[in-house]
Order: C-alpha cells, then sequence, then structure tokens
C-alpha cells in the first residue's frame, strides 16, 4: 500500500488560506510598478505636509521631496535609463550567470550532484544528499529542481519511503539557503540591495559579497546537522515503509561522465591556483598595490564577481567539451543565450526596482522612516534578541507571500538597513537577519516554482499525494530551520564575531 497523506489539519488549512492569498498578489513586476506609484503620491502628500526628522548621526534635518512638482517628474524622466544601468545587482547578476549558465547547461552540475552521492558510504548517504542539497544552491535552480527526484530514487535503495529524499533534498536546497561554503549570486544579490540601502544613512559606506561569509560557511554543517536530525527523528518515522510501485534504478552514470567529470573537477582546481598564484605571493597582482591587503580596496576583492564566474565557467566548459554536450561553437553560444533567456524576467524586474529605489531615495522617505522607525524602537526599548527575533519572523510571514528574495529584499532593505544602521547595527548584520528570514519558510511557501514540481515527482509514488501532503512533511523543517538559525545568530550575536569579511554586528564607534 502506498503511503496515504495525512489528513489536513488545522495549520494545513491555514497554508491553504495564504496560497489563494498569495496567488491573488500580482506579479512582482507589477508590484514594482504599484510601488513606484505609491512612492510618488507619497512622496507629493510628505512634501505638501513637510515631513521631516533629524539624522541623529549629524544632526541635520531631512526634509520630505516632493517629486510630482516640474522638477521631479523632468528628473524621472531624464534619468530613468540611467537608474537602470547603473543599478548594482544587473551587471553582478547577469555575469555570474555566465559561468553559472555554462556549468549547468553542459550538466556539470547534474553530473557532479550525481557523483557525489554515489561515492559516499551507504551510512553517509543521507548526510551527502543533505551536504550537496545546501551547497547546490551555489547552482541557482539546479539544486531544488534536480537533486529531489534523484535523493527520491537513492533513498529507496536505503528502504526509505522516496518521499524521504524529496523532501529531505528540497528542506536542505531551500530551508538552508542562506548557508554555503562557496560564495555565489545569492551573495551578490542580497549585497547590491543592502550596499545603496545603506548609502541612505552613510553615503560612503562599501559592503562586500563576503561580509556574511564566517557565519553562513559555519551555518552549512550547522544545518546540515539540523536536518538530518529531523529527517530521522520525523520524517522517516512519519512516513513509515513505502509498499508502492518502485520506481525504475537510476541509471549509473557512464564511463565518458565521469572521465569528463575528473577533468572538468582537475580544471576548477587549477583555475583556483592560478587565483592563488595571483593573490597569495606577498607583491601578487591581487593584492592593494599600496597596503598588500587582500580585503581592503584590492583588486581581489573588486573582481571577486568575474573571478566566480570564470571558477564557474571553467569547469562547465571543460566537462562540456569532454562528454559532448558542446560540440561546435554554435552549441556552447546557445548555451550561454538559454542561460541568459531564463534572466529575461529578472531584467524587466530589474528596470522597474530601479525606478523604484531611485524614487525612494530622492524622496527622502527611507531616512525619514528609518529615523522615526528607530526613534519608535528605542522608545520600546526594542533591540538586541526581541529585535533580532522579531525581523527573523517578518522577513519568514513575507517569504510566503512574496517568492523573489530579491524582489523581498528591494522593498525592505531601503527601510530596515537604515534602521537598523540608526540603532547602531552594521548592514552585514541586517543583511544576514534577513536572509534568515528568507531561507527558513522556502520550504512551504507556496510562492516558489520549485513546490509544484515537486508535489509532480511525489504524484509518481504515490498518485493522491496533493499539496496538504507536502507540507505536512515540510513544515517540520521549516519549524526547526527557524529556531535552529535564530539560535546559532543569536549565539553568534552574545559573542560579537564578526559575520564575515569586513562585516561586523555594530557600526564602528
Amino acid at each position: 500500500m502506498e503511503h496515504k497523506s495525512a489528513k489536513k489539519g488545522i495549520f494545513n488549512r491555514f497554508l491553504d488560506v495564504i496560497e489563494r492569498v498569495g496567488n491573488k498578489l500580482p506579479d512582482p513586476i507589477v508590484l514594482f510598478i504599484i510601488l513606484m506609484f505609491t512612492i510618488l503620491g507619497a512622496s507629493f502628500i510628505g512634501g505638501m505636509m513637510k515631513w521631516e526628522a533629524v539624522n541623529p548621526a549629524d544632526g541635520e534635518t531631512i526634509q520630505a521631496v516632493n517629486l510630482l512638482n516640474g522638477e521631479g517628474i523632468v528628473r524621472i524622466f531624464t534619468e530613468a535609463i540611467t537608474n537602470f544601468s547603473e543599478f548594482p545587482p544587473l551587471g553582478m547578476v547577469l555575469v555570474v550567470m555566465i559561468g553559472i549558465g555554462i556549468a549547468e547547461k553542459s550538466g556539470y552540475f547534474e553530473t557532479a550532484m550525481k557523483r557525489a552521492i554515489e561515492v559516499s558510504p551507504q551510512k553517509l548517504i543521507l548526510p551527502a544528499i543533505i551536504l550537496v542539497g545546501i551547497i547546490g544552491n551555489v547552482a541557482g535552480d539546479a539544486a531544488p529542481i534536480i537533486l529531489p527526484p534523484l535523493a527520491a530514487m537513492v533513498v529507496m535503495k536505503l528502504g526509505y519511503h522516496p518521499f524521504v529524499g524529496l523532501v529531505m533534498a528540497y528542506a536542505a536546497s531551500l530551508g538552508a539557503f542562506a548557508a554555503n561554503v562557496i560564495p555565489g549570486m545569492t551573495e551578490a544579490l542580497a549585497i547590491a540591495f543592502t550596499e545603496p540601502a545603506a548609502q541612505l544613512i552613510d553615503p560612503e559606506y562599501s559592503g562586500n559579497i563576503l561580509m556574511n561569509y564566517y557565519f553562513t560557511a559555519v551555518a552549512t554543517f550547522f544545518l546540515l546537522f539540523i536536518v538530518y536530525f529531523v529527517t530521522k527523528k520525523i520524517t522517516i518515522p512519519r512516513l513509515g515503509t513505502y509498499e508502492g510501485e518502485t520506481a525504475a534504478d537510476q541509471e549509473p552514470l557512464k564511463k565518458e561522465e565521469i572521465t569528463a567529470l575528473r577533468w572538468a573537477n582537475i580544471s576548477a582546481v587549477l583555475t583556483f591556483l592560478v587565483f592563488m598564484v595571483f593573490l597569495i605571493p606577498e607583491n601578487a597582482i591581487f593584492r592593494n598595490p599600496e597596503t598588500g591587503s587582500i580585503i581592503q580596496d584590492s583588486p581581489f576583492m573588486n573582481s571577486i564577481i568575474f573571478v566566480l564566474t570564470i571558477l564557474f565557467f571553467v569547469p562547465g566548459l571543460v566537462y562540456g567539451l569532454k562528454v559532448g554536450t558542446i560540440k561546435t561553437t554554435r552549441d556552447f553560444g546557445s548555451m550561454l543565450g538559454d542561460a541568459m533567456g531564463t534572466m529575461g524576467s529578472y531584467v524587466v524586474l530589474v528596470f522597474f526596482a530601479a525606478q523604484m529605489l531611485a524614487y525612494f531615495n530622492w524622496s527622502n522617505l527611507g531616512p525619514i522612516i528609518a529615523i522615526k522607525g528607530a526613534n519608535v524602537l528605542e522608545a520600546v526599548n526594542a533591540s538586541g534578541i526581541p529585535l533580532i527575533i522579531g525581523f527573523i519572523l517578518l522577513a519568514g510571514l513575507i517569504n510566503l507571500l512574496i517568492g523573489s528574495a530579491s524582489a523581498k529584499w528591494a522593498i525592505l532593505a531601503p527601510v530596515f538597513v537604515p534602521m537598523f544602521m540608526l540603532l547602531g547595527y552594521d548592514p552585514a548584520f541586517t543583511q544576514m537577519l534577513y536572509r534568515i528570514g528568507d531561507s527558513f519558510t522556502n520550504p512551504i511557501t507556496p510562492m516558489l516554482p520549485y513546490l509544484p514540481l515537486l508535489l509532480a515527482f511525489a504524484q509518481r509514488y504515490d498518485k493522491n499525494a496533493g499539496l496538504g501532503t507536502l507540507l505536512s512533511t515540510l513544515l517540520p523543517y521549516s519549524i526547526v530551520l527557524f529556531f535552529a538559525w535564530t539560535i546559532l545568530l543569536i549565539v553568534w550575536y552574545l559573542i560579537g564575531i564578526p559575520l564575515g569579511v569586513e562585516g561586523p554586528i555594530y557600526l564602528p564607534e
């Protein structure tokens, strides 16, 4: 008999309501258009009513600017292209996609995931799947799309219900989304919104994609244990034995695929070593020529996005050439075109997001809201641990309704980054709080396109499986991940360890 889906309880009915409400929200692109006009309207009201606030950093009075007067309208039209072309996330994300795209489309990512699972000892199979899921988020869509069905087939060989592999891999790749030992596009997207938000308060502020790295690297292995614990103690006992029709065994990797993967990995190591030659020696060209620093204003940090692109690009290209997925220059060009083609909606979203953020900046509404909000938080003594928990929960709840991480942070960063700065917290800390909130509810949000795909995979094993079946199985991961993420950050906060490279918890005095 196939595993029977659990009856929907109060919480599952609540999630159904969330899904219906979330589906009625406009597309993120339309949402930004609405926000653009909302900000313009608010700037008009604020300018007419003379909204203002005193910046505690320098004592200057900040006044709301009406963008619907003659001068504002001219600025809206004349600077629209500049807002778009100079928007920080655009160039970074598109460049990274060159590397990630060739690695994904050539089959390198998929083969690497399969091989990692194949060569692991049986006792390490579950931890290996979880680790691949967590680290795999650097590959964008690859982990939540490719790994769950592979994991389902693998765990069936261990005698577990295939749903164990599906939900465990899905929860690992999305619930631990902010954790990784390999910095990638996620970090680039986050800092690209954090930095301009911080510059509303400190125009000289400069962040980097490694400013959360120490924390996210430690979280990778801590959350591996957490996901494994939930799987062994909750998921496996709850699902029981699978007695349905066994799916066909996964085809093992072919000899040529393993050979191609080996050469690709060798090329990745050699490329990494070349960069180390540029970085490690005392007078290396990637160091700051004046101070010798690797981090502070160094060519390495200024080119880190392009470095990561090459580290993805080289093994992807080598794999494609060796295995035969890239036979001609047309194949190569087509793969890059397909990878960039997936970014079309993102580019359109960026255009409207750039306008919205520009209007928000020009209107001075961000600093005024931040100062007023900080005053309220100070009045109610909202700081420390309650503030940490409150903001993580807020971001997690918003994530249930808006799936796009960049869309959410584009909206929240201009308000909360300045607000937390006025309370003494570094933007690196606020960014990490948001990334945690954006992660732990990922497995249960219906706003991500992966959940319907996961349901389709589940119905291969149980035709009666529904959304409630998946959500009730994924819910324990989200709950435990919330506590795990939060406790880890609170401990980090209490000890006072920097979150990453030039990523302190508090602003320097």
